[in-house]
């Protein structure tokens, strides 16, 4: 059995950051702007907030300093994503060069910036955020080994992200008119709905989940930060696809790739897998393979919100 916990738990350090991410895309297409920049943008969330926990580690640790963390992700990435909004909105740019632009913009703006401040671009941090044993809930028999043990708040988080997610899109004003303007922004217009609002709303709550992203995929997984997310940005678009761009889906497309992605990272952890001798490289293309094979076999169904990618102008019907 620890070996079924390892398994899981390992799993879910992979699978919440790939939600959270997804589902930041999610609100951005919805809207009618697709946003590849989720890459980019998960490399300048991280950035900041680790940058954040380096430099209190003096006088903060734990939780607070890890929820402090993830507001500075969440703001940085909001405000990074504006960058985006402005020229797929305002300037009507072709929204895949615009965010192609960021994805190269942001691993060199953390490195020149990380070099400046200390010299190197890599930024270490101590991790003293990982919860042993969450008190009572800990206790309980599989649930508790499963759930509460060796984990960290940012997994209730993303879940938290994903129940508010489902809330946001099907069950108020807003989730109506967000998924509106990205169906047929013409007809949210002719009723009174102020599509540009809307549709910077999208890119920027993208940007908020976007940069949270980057954070919760670092801290479990690393002691530093290198100025880079691994592709996780663009597998976060697959989840997205996969999941075709419904909450419920995309979060079982992100528990798919998590595990997919376990496999790759914690193969030598995990007694079966590393008796049976395959390189590790082989390993470690698992993931981008089960992308391919998953992207093939269901593009064709995709049900992309239709005025995705095109620029809005509200002068032509």
């Amino acid at each position: 059995m620890s070996s079924v916990y390892f398994i899981f738990q390992q799993t879910m350090f992979f699978t919440i950051p790939l939600l959270i991410v997804a589902l930041g895309g999610m609100f951005s297409e919805r809207s009618g702007i697709i946003n590849i920049a989720l890459e980019g943008i998960m490399i300048i969330g991280a950035f900041c907030s680790i940058l954040f926990i380096h430099l209190t580690e003096g006088f903060l640790s734990g939780q607070v300093q890890l929820l402090l963390a993830i507001g500075v992700a969440a703001l940085s990435g909001l405000l990074f994503s504006l960058l985006h909004a402005y020229a797929s909105v305002n300037m009507k740019a072709d929204q895949t060069i615009s965010g192609t632009a960021l994805n190269m913009f942001a691993p060199a703006f953390a490195i020149f910036i990380a070099r400046i401040l200390q010299g190197v671009q890599q930024i270490q941090f101590t991790n003293t955020f990982r919860i042993e044993s969450v008190p009572v809930l800990g206790n309980i028999p599989v649930i508790g080994n499963l759930f509460f043990k060796n984990t960290y708040i940012t997994t209730y988080i993303g879940f938290l992200i994903l129940i508010l997610s489902y809330i946001v899109i099907y069950k108020t004003k807003f989730g109506l008119r967000l998924r509106a303007c990205g169906e047929h922004p013409q007809a949210a217009d002719s009723v009174g709905i102020n599509v540009y609002k809307m549709q910077y709303a999208g890119v920027l709550i993208s940007g908020a989940l976007g940069g949270i992203g980057g954070l919760v995929f670092v801290v479990p997984t690393s002691t530093n930060f290198n100025a880079t997310v691994a592709g996780y940005g663009f597998l976060a678009l697959a989840v997205l696809i996969f999941g075709q761009w419904k909450p419920l889906r995309i979060f079982w497309a992100s528990l798919f790739f998590g595990f997919m992605k376990t496999i790759a990272a914690s193969y030598s952890g995990i007694a079966v897998l590393e008796g049976l001798g395959i390189p590790s490289y082989i390993y470690k293309m698992i993931p981008y393979v089960a992308t391919l094979i998953v992207l093939v076999f269901t593009s064709k169904n995709s049900q992309a919100p239709r005025a995705s990618g095109i620029p809005y102008d509200k002068g032509v019907r």
